[in-house]
């Protein structure tokens, strides 16, 4: 069976729809947790793609976190010279960025995007995009786009939200596997929604509901793409 890894940073993160969908395709699911101690397959040969997914730290922790640094190595040596389809989420956004050159850096007036946020695709990105959209955001951090790599949507508060490099490396700022019960968890848990711009947890249900299953279509629409 075609195998996809998937790169976790905490192990309760939920894929979503984006397990779903590629489990329908016939897509057998490996997951790799490198916080927890496991390590990332020195060759992506065993592998038909790879998506990295968001996570609570920073691109930018290298020095402090060694599995942050484990895996830009990885990224840049395992990844990028494979060839093979590559999706970074948010955070997994983020490493792909650096890896490539770009700056990763908190909003310079302190905004966060926390809710689904609109998204207005470049000339480039309506290949990926067919119009403005809603996707659901939780971060405090952007990236630049690389000088190596082509904007494909941008945003209100940050500009960079997508980005293509070379022809199957993708980064987008957004979270598309996001699930109702994962909202419901973190409206348990977390309270970064009081930051400017942070949506409340009643909108971001409301937005849930109404904005899921366009995300759900772009995924299956952009898997046919991404995956051949």
């Amino acid at each position: 069976m075609k195998k996809i890894l998937f790169i976790l940073h905490k192990a309760t993160t939920n894929p979503g729809p984006i397990a779903e969908i590629l489990s329908e395709r016939g897509y057998q699911i490996e997951k790799r947790t490198p916080r927890e101690g496991e390590q990332l397959p020195l060759t992506l040969d065993d592998y038909e793609a790879a998506i990295s997914f968001g996570g609570a730290m920073s691109a930018n922790d290298y020095e402090k976190s060694p599995f942050i640094r484990a895996e830009l190595d990885w990224i840049s040596t395992t990844v990028l010279s494979s060839n093979k389809p590559f999706l970074g989420i948010c955070l997994g956004a983020q490493l792909l960025a650096r890896v490539l050159g770009a700056t990763v850096a908190k909003h310079p007036q302190g905004e966060v995007e926390i809710g689904y946020h609109l998204l207005t695709p470049t000339l480039a990105g309506h290949q990926y995009f067919n119009s403005a959209c809603y996707f659901y955001h939780w971060n405090s951090e952007g990236f630049d786009i690389p000088s190596s790599a082509v904007r494909l949507a941008s945003g209100s508060i940050f500009e960079n939200q997508a980005f293509r490099y070379g022809e199957n490396a993708f980064g987008v700022q957004f979270h598309p596997e996001m699930v109702q019960s994962t909202l419901e968890r973190w409206q348990r848990t977390e309270t970064e929604v009081k930051l400017p711009n942070g949506h409340s947890w009643s909108e971001q249900i409301q937005d849930h509901i109404k904005y899921a299953p366009f995300v759900k279509n772009w995924l299956n629409d952009f898997f046919s793409g991404w995956l051949g």
